[in-house]
């Protein structure tokens, strides 16, 4: 692959890197704009979103005919390293999960009446929505197949019946996406549907208390007992659950791995000026030969995970589905951003370990990434079975 970026490219990812320093990072410093779970408060979150609209930078995952930015993934790639400079950054561009990977999965399965129900409203930040697939034991967590939540056909409708539970942004969505058991079939037994907050049959029982911060929404266990949900809410076909999910989270993951290395930057760059500041010893902090090779070491993995991100984000441009990549990336850069933000504390000392710096809220934020959206065992798994069945032919170039 050539890894030059275009002019265009180039250009907007400027724009991004400008405006998050202008008119996001200040807010980190204020503690009023901070919610009750450790996120951007929403009224300043919408006043953000409306410059960001403004000034152009407005869902770039997304076609421009339905009002995004169009860009490639090698392009979201670079832009959204930008954003997520700021812990604040990926929500005020409407690149945020869940809604960023519901996005784009609607765009490219729903039918053009479901995209104008069910995304365009998304797309426009009129709505938030969640993806409902993970459950309680003994139902289906990494794996899929061990789904008991139950969608049962009733003429022109589907009655849904069971639990989820991680459900991303559900205390704040109004559109979601659920995948459910239509039929006993181990590869053709999942069913993937729409519905709205406001129909009866479903309840949020709890937001799940999390080390946090949380996204907007939080973490929720979902009750269903008796939800209708009409046949034209339907997502592709009966018995495409998986096939949906798989569509999903392959650029969902990656998505992940393109904001948390905009983190893990931002974390070596807060540990930088603190060692270039501090002298102990009669020396900086920054000439000593400890740190540097800590910074070394947390530098080159960053790149690592860079190129790991952009190799499998230029694949899936090829129209190749990239599982293999996308994996080796996921658990990557779930370690890479672990290893910066750890490193960037113990190097900033106790001033690491306080508020004063953004380091303690991307510690515990941190923690989730090699967990969410297949835990890094689950991935190292599916790397097994592909050397196995592939051989030498894993490291192939095309």
């Amino acid at each position: 692959m050539d890894f030059a970026l275009s002019p265009e490219i180039q250009e907007i990812q400027q724009r991004f890197r400008s405006f998050v320093r202008e008119h996001v990072l200040p807010l980190e410093l204020e503690p009023q704009a901070y919610d009750e779970h450790e996120n951007l408060r929403i009224e300043r979150l919408e006043a953000l979103r409306a410059a960001a609209r403004t000034a152009g930078l407005w869902a770039p995952q997304i076609p421009r005919e339905r009002g995004g930015m169009g860009l490639p993934l090698v392009g979201l790639a670079c832009c959204y390293e930008e954003m997520n400079w700021s812990i604040f950054g990926p929500a005020v561009f409407n690149c945020a999960a869940p809604d960023d990977g519901n996005m784009i999965v609607l765009n490219k399965t729903a039918t053009e009446a479901q995209k104008e129900r069910w995304l365009q409203p998304i797309i426009d930040g009129k709505v938030r929505s969640a993806f409902a697939m993970t459950e309680p034991m003994p139902g289906a967590g990494s794996d899929p197949s061990m789904m008991v939540t139950t969608a049962t056909r009733r003429g022109q409708h589907w009655v849904v019946c069971g639990r989820k539970w991680f459900i991303t942004g559900a205390d704040e969505a109004r559109h979601f996406i659920l995948i459910a058991r239509t039929s006993d079939d181990r590869r053709k037994g999942l069913t993937a549907f729409l519905f709205d907050r406001d129909q009866p049959g479903w309840q949020i029982e709890r937001r799940i208390p999390t080390m946090g911060p949380e996204e907007h929404g939080g973490h929720c266990e979902l009750v269903f007992d008796g939800l209708e949900i009409p046949d034209e809410h339907r997502l592709m076909g009966v018995g495409d659950g998986l096939k949906l999910a798989q569509i999903r989270l392959g650029t969902a993951r990656l998505t992940h791995c393109m904001r948390w290395l905009g983190l893990a930057k931002r974390c070596l760059d807060v540990a930088a000026g603190h060692v270039r500041a501090r002298t102990s010893g009669g020396r900086k902090l920054a000439a000593r030969e400890g740190v540097q090779w800590m910074l070394g070491e947390a530098a080159m993995r960053i790149q690592v995970g860079r190129l790991l991100t952009m190799h499998a984000a230029w694949k899936l441009d090829q129209g190749d589905f990239a599982r293999k990549e996308v994996s080796m990336a996921k658990i990557a850069v779930a370690d890479v951003l672990h290893r910066s933000v750890d490193t960037a504390i113990q190097l900033c000392g106790a001033v690491g370990y306080s508020k004063d710096t953004p380091l303690e809220w991307i510690y515990r934020y941190a923690r989730q990434a090699r967990l969410v959206d297949g835990a890094s065992e689950v991935h190292r798994m599916v790397l097994a079975r592909h050397f196995l069945d592939e051989g030498a032919g894993l490291w192939k170039w095309n």
